[in-house]
């Protein structure tokens, strides 16, 4: 069970009203046609979840509590910590992988082989866990100093708005901008390099392409670094 995370460094951030869209979608459906009622979307059940992560061997790679578990903390940056991130985002996620907009061998297999009631409970769950924690890095000040300042005001000079107008000024994420407060840096780091690669491109209309593509690499890994602090 994978996720993603994004930070939205936009030049040209989407209105409010498309990203709700995005969302009520997503919580609708996760491959396919949208269900019965498109107004009234399916919740999953975060009691049923906590059983599916489980079974469906989610809690290997994410952990039981959603804080990243082996490879999550190693330093290839493989796996998203999951614990507190809104459930249509993870809904989302899942049907990009299934669907191939979305690049990763080992999820791509996993969603095709979860159901979508089981992608609804298991996001559910995840959503319901206490916020993922931040790693707070003394050392590191100066750099998260730019990754702040990029988060909160972004760069005017080159048109890059700050990630708060959309994940909001606390990283908490609102509609489908991703939680990415507390976020592990080094799956950060990753995922912003390949947005700004065209390695990841499963945002509405290339929003997170665009918004990375200004950027340096020192200032991608000051932006995670910041983040993964909060």
């Amino acid at each position: 069970m994978g996720a993603v995370l994004s930070v939205m460094l936009s030049v040209c951030c989407l209105p409010a009203s498309a990203w709700a869209a995005a969302k009520a979608a997503a919580a609708v459906k996760v491959s396919g046609a949208p269900r019965a009622s498109p107004s009234v979307p399916q919740q999953g059940n975060p009691l049923l979840g906590r059983e599916k992560i489980d079974s469906e061997r989610c809690q290997e790679c994410h952990g039981v509590d959603g804080q990243g578990a082996g490879h999550a903390n190693g330093p290839e940056g493989k796996f998203a910590k999951l614990a507190g991130q809104d459930a249509a985002y993870l809904v989302k996620q899942m049907q990009d992988f299934r669907s191939g907009a979305r690049k990763h061998d080992q999820m791509a297999i996993m969603a095709r082989s979860v159901s979508d009631e089981d992608v609804r409970d298991i996001s559910a769950y995840f959503a319901s866990l206490p916020a993922m924690k931040g790693e707070p890095d003394p050392k590191a000040a100066a750099t998260s100093a730019i990754g702040q300042r990029l988060h909160e005001q972004g760069d005017a000079t080159r048109g890059v708005l700050a990630c708060a107008s959309c994940h909001s000024p606390q990283a908490q994420g609102a509609a489908l901008a991703p939680r990415i407060a507390g976020q592990e840096w080094r799956y950060l780091d990753k995922q912003l390099r390949d947005w700004r690669s065209g390695d990841r491109k499963n945002s509405p209309d290339g929003v997170m392409n665009k918004a990375l593509a200004p950027l340096s690499d020192a200032e991608i890994e000051a932006l995670a670094t910041h983040l993964a602090s909060q």
